[in-house]
């Protein structure tokens, strides 16, 4: 379904980063030990969203976006190291101590992950977890804090939210849990939102009442999201920017109308080239070839060159920076000059 939805009107989304920046992130990088030396699987992240945005990040599984969501929220494994700033409405996240994080986490910086059945408590009632999370950053009553949860399951389009609040998470389908996470990361109406594929488990139908409830609070209270997704169809929609990553790297940046009109990385058009479009018929959809290489001390050149129809000696030599090759355009590859 790629043609209508990849098809941007001119003007569709929001000139970048026309608002005062909720969310900065200069030279955000991940490590971890392993037995031969470290792994860096986020490399040298540096971006933006602004109030009232939304950075879409796309990229195969294994390219880093759910590191780099955990580091945003201070949940990288303690054998990971994190480096670089990470700036929230001007304060430097990055300098936070363990103990800080908690004051933060959840209100100011919230979290869809993709996962439910890892997110919620088993042994609790999902309307008493949403909840919890009411009275502790809202320092509401219990009592008004579970009236509140029941309207916040309401939101997400729950049906019989009072009945499904005191029901526990496996009492509930996977598309229910998922829209209970979601409605927890927004109780409190966070200045950001970090949604890891937000709407994987849900159908068409309540896909887009979330969607649309997201945005509907961006124009409310200015949260800025960053959109983690696979759906490029969704993203195309959605984004205001989109940042491309592979292996730990952004290899293009650029906003939703250019990157979708126009992709210059081959990464990123192998990416659009994979959808299947209305009225081509194909016996086999196009695939990139090869796997996301593993992220250790051997790697040299360009990480995606040995997947690139393109590649050639100087691909495989030298790392290409990510340079502006066109006004807010930003791509690392050698085969696309400014």
């Amino acid at each position: 379904m790629q043609s209508d939805r990849l098809k941007n009107e001119p003007g569709r989304h929001a000139s970048r980063l026309t608002s005062p920046l909720a969310l900065e992130v200069d030279g955000l990088s991940v490590d971890f030990p392993y037995h031969k030396g470290t792994r860096r699987v986020v490399d040298g992240l540096t971006y933006a969203i602004a109030r009232g945005q939304t950075l879409g990040v796309v990229g195969e599984s294994g390219c880093g976006k759910s590191m780099t969501a955990l580091a945003l929220m201070g949940l990288v494994p303690k054998s990971g190291r994190v480096s670089g700033r990470i700036g929230l409405n001007g304060q430097d996240l990055s300098a936070l101590a363990a103990n800080e994080w908690p004051e933060i986490r959840g209100k100011r910086i919230a979290m869809v992950f993709q996962e439910p059945m890892t997110a919620l408590n088993p042994a609790m009632r999902v309307g008493d977890q949403i909840a919890e999370v009411l009275h502790l950053h809202e320092g509401l009553g219990w009592k008004e804090a579970r009236e509140r949860a029941v309207e916040e399951l309401r939101l997400v389009g729950i049906p019989s939210p009072a009945e499904r609040a005191a029901a526990y998470p496996h009492q509930l389908s996977g598309g229910m849990r998922q829209r209970v996470v979601i409605a927890m990361a927004l109780a409190c109406r966070p200045d950001v939102l970090i949604a890891d594929e937000p709407t994987t488990a849900l159908d068409v139908t309540i896909q887009a009442q979330i969607l649309e409830l997201m945005q509907r609070l961006q124009g409310e209270i200015g949260m800025a999201v960053q959109f983690i997704s696979h759906n490029l169809a969704v993203v195309s929609e959605i984004a205001d920017d989109v940042i491309v990553m592979y292996a730990g790297q952004v290899v293009e940046h650029a906003s939703a109308d250019a990157l979708f009109s126009d992709p210059l990385h081959p990464y990123t058009q192998g990416l659009i080239a994979t959808l299947p479009k209305i009225g081509d018929r194909q016996n086999e959809l196009p695939v990139i070839p090869g796997m996301v290489p593993r992220l250790d001390g051997n790697l040299k050149g360009c990480r995606f060159a040995g997947r690139c129809p393109k590649a050639d000696s100087e691909c495989y030599a030298l790392v290409p920076a990510l340079l502006a090759v066109r006004p807010g355009h930003e791509v690392a590859c050698h085969k696309v000059r400014p």
